[in-house]
């Protein structure tokens, strides 16, 4: 039997360590959401920079992966974030593709407070991509770094 055409899960384990929930990705259009908490703030008690763009990149690559098809992924080319205000609270960040073509993806987004404040504006590429037939296991062994490994140029 053929597997049917799932809806999108955000599969990894930084976003889910942040606390990231996907509410909806189909159609070309995202909503994320993620709760502030401790973790995630500045020195002035506000959404870290890096907390923002990544759920701006979330949202973005949930939206442009809502359109591709079964084994297909995406990975962020460029982004770019505009912060207007600070994030405070929950934060909820929209995406949608703006154009697609077969290999790539141009999305816009933007996050808003739990007042419906509005912390940042994203523009971002993304690139489609075939994800490999392997579990994670087996690709985290391969991206293992040799412990004995110097830096610099190997000598190979």
């Amino acid at each position: 039997m053929p597997e049917e055409n799932k809806d999108p899960v955000i599969e990894s384990p930084f976003v889910d360590s942040l606390g990231v929930q996907l509410i909806k990705a189909t159609d070309g259009a995202s909503e994320v959401l993620m709760p502030l908490a401790d973790g995630h703030l500045n020195t002035w008690g506000i959404a870290h920079g890096g907390v923002t763009m990544t759920l701006a990149d979330v949202a973005l690559a949930m939206a442009a992966r809502s359109l591709a098809g079964d084994g297909i992924g995406v990975v962020t080319v460029e982004m770019k974030v505009n912060f207007m205000q600070p994030g405070r609270g929950e934060l909820r960040a929209f995406g949608r593709v703006l154009h697609r073509s077969t290999t790539m993806a141009y999305c816009e987004g933007e996050i808003r407070d739990s007042e419906g404040h509005f912390v940042a504006k994203a523009l971002g590429t993304f690139k489609y991509m075939r994800r490999l037939a392997v579990g994670r296991d087996i690709v985290r062994q391969k991206l293992r770094s040799d412990p004995a490994a110097k830096p610099g140029p190997s000598d190979a």
